[in-house]
């Protein structure tokens, strides 16, 4: 069945059944231009149409007839309350071979899938469109209220916020702080950003120094310096000191024990916390500096890898509000970096020392420099055809480092690393990333020197693979691709 034109260029319009939905429609079509025929069977309504200057006609909408009146329309709004007249309505148009674009009310999930097997192109039910439309208003309407929460407190504020991202933060913590910042800064509330951990990642540190975005080491600084303190994309850092005290917090996440905050916006139905904090500035009707736009659409992308990965409509919404105010040139400078000697050394180790169970892929890369390159050794492994979950570890500063990566939608990565390493080692991630540190006195046994390297490199990769493999389910004494990848 073809349609014949679309929706943007139809010009002709009939309404079948004109009840108060389809008068409001009517009326609405009337008032843009549109040329309208409305047919319905009862005298009474027809007339006081007519009344109102709109085209009705009096015709029993499960007529034979009706095919022949709305023949020379483009659209057709087939709006009766009686779902019957409307099956058979939609039963003699497309019979009669009319190839007229057909909108059809129905009145439950049943009818809507018959409706569309008679030919509709489109099905509505009214009590789904007013859930929608309640979910929107609900939506919005919680949105005004923590914006009215947030700007209260930093009204309240006495002195300078201290925003705390994750450890080793990532664009999405580091834009999503920035972007508070931002917020703060309208209430006249000095706010520093602060983060514990390294900036390793080529990608990141790009990021934070194309931007000019300042961060402060949490080593550099006390917490008691602030009046207020907020954790923005928090989460993936694990647990928080229990002596600090939270004013805000907003995430993506949510926490496993609850954060007592004046002010709290966990969102896991979002993908990022980027896009959280762009309907923040949407709220307050700010207008994005370049800086802070951009580092928000980069913060998006970074999280749901270019809108690949568990993206939803608010991220895309989120992205497109801040497409024309962000720097394009900035971030294909940021996408784009050089890759370091160590991140190619590393990832050459670990492409060499791989380890393929099934989908699963386990590596060792030795004694590293720079443990952000594990991370990016993992996210360019995970592209090796037929893999869905990577891991690469090695030892530096007398720690074992480990960065996992996965698009197993079946797998919650973070989890698996949790329980693979727990008691041992802290392991903080998500479903599709993650990270652990283990001290090598208590996994091995051993001190590191130059003595024993070739010894704990053997006990870490036996005791490293054993536990991720077991942890994912896979038997790593199963058949697979050997250490070397042969």
């Amino acid at each position: 069945m073809s349609t014949g034109v679309t929706v943007s260029s139809m010009s002709t319009y009939a309404i079948l059944g004109c009840g108060s939905v389809g008068h409001a429609v009517a009326e609405e079509l009337a008032e843009e231009g549109k040329h309208v025929l409305i047919l319905d069977k009862d005298a009474d309504r027809v007339e006081a149409l007519r009344d109102q200057d709109l085209n009705a006609q009096q015709t029993d909408i499960m007529d034979a007839s009706v095919s022949v009146a709305v023949e020379d329309r483009d659209v057709i709004l087939i709006l009766a309350s009686d779902v019957e007249a409307n099956k058979a309505a939609v039963s003699t148009i497309r019979e009669a071979g009319g190839d007229q674009f057909i909108v059809v009310r129905a009145s439950d999930p049943v009818s809507k899938d018959e409706l569309l097997d008679l030919g509709a192109d489109v099905v509505i039910n009214p009590s789904e469109v007013i859930a929608d439309s309640a979910l929107r208003a609900l939506e919005t309407g919680e949105l005004e209220y923590k914006a009215r929460q947030l700007a209260d407190l930093l009204r309240g504020t006495d002195g300078k916020l201290a925003i705390l991202t994750h450890d080793n933060p990532d664009p999405d913590s580091i834009a999503s702080a920035v972007a508070l910042q931002a917020i703060a800064d309208e209430y006249d509330v000095e706010a520093d950003i602060i983060y514990d951990g390294d900036i390793g990642h080529q990608e990141n540190r790009a990021f934070v120094n194309l931007l000019g975005i300042e961060l402060i080491h949490q080593s550099e600084t006390s917490l008691d310096e602030y009046s207020a303190v907020a954790l923005v994309d928090h989460m993936k850092s694990g647990a928080l000191d229990a002596d600090v005290d939270v004013d805000v917090f907003i995430d993506h996440f949510e926490p496993d024990e609850g954060i007592d905050a004046d002010f709290t916006d966990v969102r896991p139905n979002v993908s990022s916390s980027s896009t959280i904090l762009t309907k923040y500035i949407q709220e307050f009707d700010l207008s994005p500096s370049e800086a802070v736009a951009t580092a928000l659409l980069y913060g998006i992308r970074a999280e749901t890898m270019d809108f690949k990965r568990e993206t939803t409509p608010a991220d895309l919404t989120a992205a497109a509000y801040l497409y024309p105010f962000a720097n394009h040139d900035t971030l294909e400078q940021v996408e784009s970096p050089s890759m370091s000697p160590e991140t190619l050394d590393v990832l050459a180790e670990a492409i060499q020392n791989r380890d393929v169970q099934g989908s699963h892929l386990v590596s060792n890369a030795g004694f590293i420099r720079d443990r952000e390159a594990l991370a990016q050794a993992a996210q360019h492994l995970l592209n090796l055809e037929g893999i869905t979950t990577t891991a690469v570890f090695g030892i530096a500063d007398d720690k074992i480092y480990l960065a996992a990566r996965s698009k197993d939608i079946r797998i919650n990565i973070g989890n698996a690393l949790e329980d693979a390493f727990a008691g041992i080692g802290e392991a903080a991630g998500h479903s599709t990333q993650g990270s652990v540190e283990i001290p090598l006195g208590i996994f091995t046994g051993i001190e590191s020197g130059d003595g024993n390297r070739d010894t704990l490199l053997q006990l870490t990769e036996e005791a490293v693979r054993r536990k991720l493999f077991q942890a994912l389910g896979v038997d790593s004494t199963s058949t697979g691709e050997s250490a070397n990848g042969s």
